[in-house]
């Protein structure tokens, strides 16, 4: 995968403590059949953008709805771009796909969100985001699990799940400042991407389903990231639709990505 080179560049910008972020946010939105969701969420973004530089990167991941028609139909001078799979290839895919075109178009000082399409994030935290990789992170996650974080309004068996993960994440894995490791929204410093996908190109993300947010992070723990977490409150009571996520499945996921992590050797050389 091409890797805009001024991305690559800001490494030695990071070695001599040079951080600069006053760049643009590529938001991307992973939507599988989000036709309902997306006009809020899109109308939601465009009022953030009213005070932050966004990119919206729309990922239709085969809908058989029109996501991908009414993404594309103008919301306030918001600038959104639709990246199309004429196929459903899974969240992993599609996040993976949203990624590869937002490092395209990367600037020095950007970076690169990642939220759910269902409109139960509020956009109004990517300033928030923004502020901590300003400060010195490198990634930055709106977590359910740190203080002034609520995830209630959740089904009890998607909060069972969450919150179990993260105990087992936390016990298992060694990242530190991390919580919530099954979060959807996120930020990162784009030359941190850049670094990862340029060892790992397409495999830097393999999960298909919902286990690949853990999977990014267990890769780029590599780069030796500075990570923080922000509240997250979840607004799942302005979910339209069906949950997409299977337990079972989902369940199986987390447990064989634990134990590939295990078994795979470290990176060759320093990321």
């Amino acid at each position: 995968m091409a890797v805009n080179e001024t991305v690559l560049a800001t490494r030695a910008d990071l070695d001599r403590g040079e951080v600069r972020t006053g760049g643009r946010a590529h938001v991307v939105l992973p939507a599988f059949n989000e036709e309902k969701a997306l006009p809020v969420l899109l109308e939601r973004l465009a009022e953030t953008a009213l005070t932050e530089r966004l990119t919206v990167w729309v990922v239709d991941d085969g809908s058989s709805d029109r996501s991908a028609t009414v993404a594309g139909s103008g919301y306030g001078g918001l600038e959104v771009r639709v990246v199309r799979h004429d196929v459903n290839l899974g969240l992993g895919r599609a996040v993976q796909s949203g990624l590869r075109a937002a490092l395209e178009e990367s600037g020095t000082d950007d970076i690169i969100v990642v939220m759910d399409a269902d409109d139960t994030h509020d956009p109004g935290l990517i300033r928030r985001l923004r502020e901590e990789i300003v400060a010195g992170a490198d990634v930055a996650i709106c977590s359910r699990f740190v203080p002034g974080g609520d995830d209630r309004t959740a089904p009890p068996v998607r909060r069972l799940l969450s919150r179990g993960a993260a105990r087992l994440f936390q016990h298992a894995l060694a990242v530190e400042g991390v919580r919530d490791f099954t979060s959807g929204y996120r930020a990162y410093r784009a030359s941190l991407l850049a670094r990862a996908s340029a060892h790992w190109g397409d495999r830097l993300i393999e999960e298909q389903g919902f286990a690949c947010m853990v999977e990014l992070l267990l890769k780029l723990r590599h780069c030796g990231p500075v990570i923080k977490e922000i509240p997250l409150v979840l607004c799942y009571d302005r979910k339209q639709g069906p949950s997409k996520l299977k337990l079972r499945r989902t369940l199986v996921q987390y447990l064989k990505l634990l134990v590939r992590d295990r078994l795979s050797p470290a990176p060759y050389r320093k990321l």
